[in-house]
């Protein structure tokens, strides 16, 4: 499923790949709407449904994972709201094995999301989850989301890696065909993103896994190669 042997770097997503993607959902599909509602005093199920419509409507864009974009188009701080539901968010099954696996492996792991600055803050303070890893690059530095395939040029004036050296992790199959368009050599899905709902289907063409225990025995096969 990856050729860990023909590897330098791993870039990984973030949200739905290493920390449970529970928390983001719950944040937008349940905890705004019910706080929106009661700041500005409205209709609780229409709030809602409004609110996914706007949402949606922005998906694939860089304005979908903006917090300063939502804050200021709906008058609310949203990082504050974050903050409120903040024990929901937590690490997905086997992470921290997997991350010990890359960096025992010798492999360059350098998280790619599209978090905006401020949650990523929050979820770092949360869970130290950088301490895990060697680099972490938000999507909003560079101007554009992991789902232009621009962005991926636009990465490597800040990370240096051979694209046919290198594996993309996500949960999200329109980044890894994005990735895959830009020459990155193998891309891995994530199919379980979300603890409470059930896995997604697979990709026709870009391998997938529930969870990282599936490929941590091949992962810790690399220590011994030679090239390790």
């Amino acid at each position: 499923m990856v050729d860990w042997s023909s590897l330098d770097t791993v870039f990984l997503d973030m949200d739905g790949t290493l920390l449970d993607l529970h928390f983001d959902s719950h944040f937008w599909l349940e905890h705004l709407p019910k706080r929106y509602a009661e700041q500005f005093d409205l209709h609780p199920q229409e709030t809602k449904d409004q609110l996914i419509s706007m949402i949606m409507a922005e998906r694939g864009t860089l304005n979908w994972y903006c917090t300063d974009y939502w804050s200021d188009r709906l008058s609310v701080d949203i990082t504050q709201l974050k903050a409120e539901v903040g024990d929901r968010i937590g690490y997905r099954p086997h992470v921290h094995d997997f991350l010990g696996g890359l960096r025992a492996a010798g492999l360059h792991s350098v998280i790619v999301t599209n978090c905006h600055p401020d949650p990523l803050a929050l979820k770092l303070q949360r869970t130290g989850l950088d301490q895990h890893v060697d680099m972490i690059i938000s999507s909003h530095e560079l101007g554009k989301p992991k789902e232009d395939r621009e962005f991926w040029s636009d990465l490597s004036k800040r990370v240096s890696y051979q694209r046919e050296r290198t594996l993309m992790v996500d949960d999200s199959f329109p980044v890894l065909e994005s990735a895959q368009d830009a020459g990155i050599s193998q891309c891995l899905a994530i199919l379980a993103p979300d603890s409470t709902q059930a896995a997604k289907p697979h990709h026709p063409d870009i391998p997938g896994i529930c969870h990282f225990d599936e490929i941590l025995p091949s992962l810790q096969t690399r220590r011994t190669l030679p090239s390790a």
